[in-house]
């Protein structure tokens, strides 16, 4: 599992689980021309949130979700009872379109757990646990994107903003509050709270309010940000340069309340 982290001395962490792009060769190699196209990748997430906020940390997988999924539980339960989803070592696209020449069987998938999934979240409840120790708390926003209209897993076209905090239980309720009224607030955006993605394992996992850890996750639709929500999945320089001021915002905001929510 490659890993980037960057420490810093604020209350909020960064979660990048899936802006990776890069895949062991054997892992590579056994995937077909459609999966080669990584198209369920976070694409340039890492880019819009790079720098704004002074003393956040972030903590970034760089090895591509087809390796292992490291925001879905290590027993692969679903998150999702009911929905289409995909795995921990997913056999297919968010369209339903098998990515594989050779399937990864439950050996494989097993091996790789400890390759990728416990590095990364030993990486991020140091992190945490660092930075709660600082501040008595720690405020997790885990970052995402996905494209906008997938059938396979969602009806119609997803809203921009896609808030969740799994029915309010992983985060402060000021915490939520201040992200929606944010995204709200943003003219031309459209915003949602536990509607589809009500936050991934990572988001349950950690978020512990009553312990002083908190945690919320943001699915933004690449529409918000790509010049094209197909390939080359490039990035859209004015749309970014749009959102980048309320995801600046939302951030702000957050490490605003922490000093609140310590005292508690």
């Amino acid at each position: 599992m490659g890993l980037i982290v960057e420490r810093g001395e604020g209350p909020v962490i960064l979660g990048l689980p899936h802006v990776g792009t890069e895949l062991p060769p054997e892992v590579w190699n056994a995937l077909n021309a459609r999966g080669r196209i990584l198209s369920d990748t976070d694409w340039h997430v890492h880019e819009l949130y790079a720098g704004l906020l002074p003393g956040a940390t972030m903590v970034q997988a760089t090895t591509h979700r087809y390796a292992l999924d490291v925001n879905r539980p290590p027993d692969d339960e679903s998150l999702y009872p009911g929905q289409n989803t995909t795995g921990l070592v997913p056999m297919t696209d968010f369209d339903g379109a098998d990515i594989w020449m050779v399937r990864p069987d439950a050996a494989e998938v097993a091996r790789r757990i400890p390759r990728h999934h416990a590095p990364y979240h030993k990486a991020l409840a140091a992190e945490i646990a660092r930075v709660k120790a600082i501040h008595g708390v720690a405020i997790l926003y885990d970052c995402h994107s996905i494209r906008s209209k997938i059938p396979f897993l969602f009806e119609g076209t997803l809203p921009d903003f896609n808030i969740g905090d799994a029915e309010g239980t992983t985060c402060a309720p000021e915490i939520s509050a201040a992200v929606l009224e944010v995204c709200s607030g943003a003219p031309g955006y459209s915003t949602i709270h536990n509607g589809r993605f009500k936050g991934g394992w990572t988001t349950r996992h950690y978020g512990r309010p009553q312990e002083g850890v908190h945690a919320i996750q943001m699915e933004l639709a690449q529409s918000t940000h790509l010049a094209t929500e197909a390939p080359p999945f490039a990035l859209d320089a004015a749309k970014a340069a749009r959102l980048r001021p309320i995801l600046a915002e939302i951030l702000a905001r957050l490490a605003d309340l922490a000093p609140q929510l310590a005292q508690r």
